[in-house]
């Protein structure tokens, strides 16, 4: 056989390494891990991660919950061509280097689901389906109907996640959180400033960063907070002008087209914008993302396709959607939280900083999703809307001695600008967006 004939598989791996914050195994263990294939030896992974490992005609790949994570498969005469990337621009930019960008449409793009590992075959024409085991399956109702007993485990493992990441950071580096004086920035900010008490660092690296186009509740909100504790000093206003509003640069960024994404990351773009005008040189930031989804904190009345039963029978229902394999489960976006942080992910790494979400950690998802909703609810909405306080205000009192404050629920885009600024700025329906979205590649 002629050997330019010859079968040639090729793999193309554009994620960026660095952006790994791998705890307790180096870069080099956890591909080993990812290509074993063994789901055990990937649960133990600690940290945020996006792998990929090759043997082969063989690739496995894996996410942690925080990681945005695309493959592309291409054709070639000499054979398949996969491409791996955190954005879809970033494939697309690939394919045209290659002189393949007549194969590329979005929808054709694919998303590693979070918390599984994904295997693919390279061996041609037609591509089989890859085949994906689950790495992360937390026991569901393991706890006590006990709130007390939730609240002390859930912020101690809040607390351990980011204590495990702070101590990844220089000493000599701050570290912002995107505050709005909501739960869970709120217990972000304080389960920070106590753990860098706790490990001997200087708090004064802290700063909660707010922001605010002039006419949102968020601002008084986040005074209001930190003033009660006596913290006040810590807190930075970020002030933006509602004229800048872009959605139009929210859709390339988080290449995604769902109206409450885009509008979530409008404000990611206009804060991140803000902070990093002030501060040319700041890198770390925290956030508050996976909070919600964590004690299940979303209106159901505005989702037709959800009840209560649903939500509180699906593991992890808000973390990944309807589950892979199923009927409703995209593979072009994943599903719930792992389609849904790019809102958070995008904007920051557009700005040059490394983001970090403790509550995404699966310390924390393992005790959120052990906590026995049923029980505790009896099937009532609004006392499952009534438990995020709770857990976390019992929780931030029992392990640190602070009374939190606990504000009513209310997303980033209705906190930072009035309600109906931004719809005088920002289309409501999803059609609108997709349209734009496609129009990019065009």
């Amino acid at each position: 056989m002629n050997p330019h004939d010859a079968y040639v598989e090729r793999v193309v791996d554009l994620l960026d390494p660095t952006a790994n914050r791998l705890v307790n195994v180096s870069l080099d263990e956890a591909r080993r891990r990812v290509l074993s294939g063994d789901a055990a030896a990937v649960a133990e992974i600690d940290g945020s991660f996006a792998l990929l490992a090759r043997d082969g005609k063989m690739v496995r790949m894996a996410r942690s919950l925080d990681r945005p994570m695309r493959y592309f498969l291409a054709k070639r005469k000499e054979g398949p061509a996969l491409i791996v990337a955190d954005r879809i621009d970033a494939l697309y930019g690939q394919l045209q280097r290659e002189g393949l960008e007549d194969q590329f449409h979005p929808s054709y793009t694919r998303m590693v689901p979070a918390h599984h590992v994904v295997e693919i075959q390279l061996i041609g024409c037609p591509d089989p389906d890859p085949t994906y085991t689950r790495f992360f399956t937390p026991e569901r109702n393991a706890l006590p109907a006990d709130l007390d007993v939730i609240g002390r485990r859930y912020i101690g493992a809040l607390a351990d996640e980011i204590a495990a990441q702070l101590q990844l950071i220089p000493e000599h580096e701050p570290v912002g959180v995107a505050f709005s004086g909501g739960v869970d920035s709120g217990a972000v900010f304080l389960t920070t400033y106590q753990v860098m008490r706790q490990l001997g660092m200087n708090p004064a690296r802290l700063k909660a960063f707010t922001l605010s186009f002039g006419d949102g509740p968020d601002l008084q909100q986040a005074r209001d907070f930190l003033g009660r504790l006596g913290l006040g000093l810590f807190l930075e206003e970020i002030h933006a002008d509602p004229a800048d509003l872009d959605y139009s640069e929210a859709l390339k960024v988080l290449e995604d087209y769902k109206p409450l994404d885009v509008e979530c990351g409008v404000m990611g773009l206009a804060l991140c914008r803000g902070i990093r005008q002030r501060y040319p040189e700041w890198n770390w930031l925290f956030d508050g993302d996976g909070g919600d989804e964590n004690l299940k904190d979303y209106p159901i009345e505005e989702n037709p396709e959800l009840t209560i039963r649903s939500v509180v029978h699906n593991l992890m229902l808000y973390h990944e959607g309807w589950g892979v394999g199923r009927i409703k489960h995209s593979l072009t976006y994943s599903g719930g939280l792992s389609r849904g942080y790019v809102r958070t992910y995008a904007p920051s790494r557009k700005y040059g900083f490394t983001g970090f979400s403790p509550l995404m950690g699966r310390r924390v998802m393992t005790v959120s999703e052990g906590i026995p909703f049923i029980e505790l609810t009896q099937y009532d909405v609004p006392t499952l809307y009534s438990l995020k306080g709770e857990v976390v205000s019992r929780g931030i009192r029992q392990l640190f001695g602070i009374d939190m404050p606990v504000f009513g629920k209310r997303r980033f885009q209705h906190g930072a600008i009035h309600r109906d600024t931004l719809r005088e700025r920002l289309p409501k329906t999803e059609v609108a967006y997709r349209k734009q979205f496609l129009a990019l590649y065009q």
